[in-house]
């Protein structure tokens, strides 16, 4: 693993709306990711977790905007003029999206899909563009990769679909890659075939990965540092492998205590109460109204992450209920 990071964050924010009406979607978050690193950005819907990558690619829309540094291989993002932000977006980076039809045009083959992008950039030929198009399908394991080229959209499954989103995403071999949710719409077999790939390509290319979901189980299958994000703001960081063992803040626990069992049939637990986005968030924690633990200070003074035993955690009692997560968790 490289010990400069590829991309940084660091307090990065997103805002929308005009000055009248200013909203805060993401708040302070500082994150890395190396090359060969599977980074995962875990939280419900609406947490900032697709917000943080488009702002990370300078996609935001235009009432929307990015604070704070974001930096990689040491060159400011932010601070790219139009030139050096379209080669980065073509060359350096790479967005896999979590709906595969929702990206392709069905009224064109996916030759012309795959090899669009590289063309137009002028990184291929169109025939260099095709004969590499072939070799990354073969090297995922898509057969017959001239026929291929050759069918539309419809005529694939949702699995093999996704994987050309992943060729894609590598033919113009890109130092990291963005994955939003990219196996939502699949089921489980799929789902662990698709990571498979994507792992693979980590270690063969020494990508970076920063992987966005809200299934911390393939999370926890796939990455080795988590992220949990909830309201625009990380509450919990640390190595994949101790944060899923044993979380220590509440609303990662609840995210763990809540998913269904692969091996039994048992009543789930839900989160009580509705997730709420930063903007929503009050003065202090803006989980205490979802969590049993919360006291007055939780409700008017919002924590800041710490070192915890081998972790960063923004919470105020973690010292107080960290030995009862585990069976909020387990029971």
């Amino acid at each position: 693993m490289s010990a400069a990071p590829l991309l940084e964050m660091r307090g990065v924010g997103v805002t929308a709306g005009d000055r009248r009406h200013q909203r805060t979607l993401v708040r302070d978050v500082d994150l890395t990711v190396a090359a060969g690193e599977c980074v995962g950005l875990v939280g419900e819907s609406g947490s900032g977790k697709s917000m943080l990558v488009k702002a990370a690619m300078r996609l935001l829309p235009r009432h929307a905007a990015a604070l704070g540094r974001i930096d990689f291989e040491g060159r400011s993002v932010l601070g790219f003029p139009r030139r050096e932000l379209a080669a980065y977006r073509s060359r350096d980076v790479a967005l896999i999206h979590q709906d595969p039809r929702a990206h392709t045009n069905p009224l064109r083959t996916i030759g012309d899909f795959l090899t669009e992008g590289v063309v137009a950039t002028r990184l291929l030929s169109p025939r260099e563009a095709r004969e590499r198009a072939c070799v990354t399908m073969a090297s995922i394991g898509i057969d017959d990769p001239e026929h291929r080229l050759t069918q539309y959209p419809h005529q694939l499954s949702g699995g093999l679909l996704q994987r050309m989103m992943i060729v894609m995403a590598l033919l113009h071999s890109p130092k990291l890659v963005f994955a939003d949710e990219p196996t939502t719409a699949l089921d489980m077999t799929v789902q662990s075939e698709v990571m498979a790939i994507l792992q693979e390509q980590i270690r063969e290319r020494n990508l970076g990965l920063l992987f966005i979901t809200h299934d911390l189980d393939l999370a926890a299958a796939v990455t080795d540092s988590l992220a949990v994000l909830y309201a625009g703001a990380i509450v919990e960081r640390g190595a994949t492998a101790d944060v899923y063992a044993r979380p220590l803040h509440p609303y990662t626990a609840g995210l763990l205590a809540c998913r269904p069992s692969a091996t039994a049939v048992t009543r789930l637990r839900p989160i009580p109460g509705r997730p709420v986005s930063a903007y929503e968030a009050g003065p202090g924690c803006p989980f205490a109204a979802r969590c049993r633990f919360a006291t007055d200070e939780c409700r008017t003074t919002p924590p800041q992450l710490r070192a915890v035993e081998d972790r960063l955690v923004a919470c105020h009692r973690v010292e107080q209920i960290r030995a009862e997560l585990p069976q909020v968790v387990h029971s």
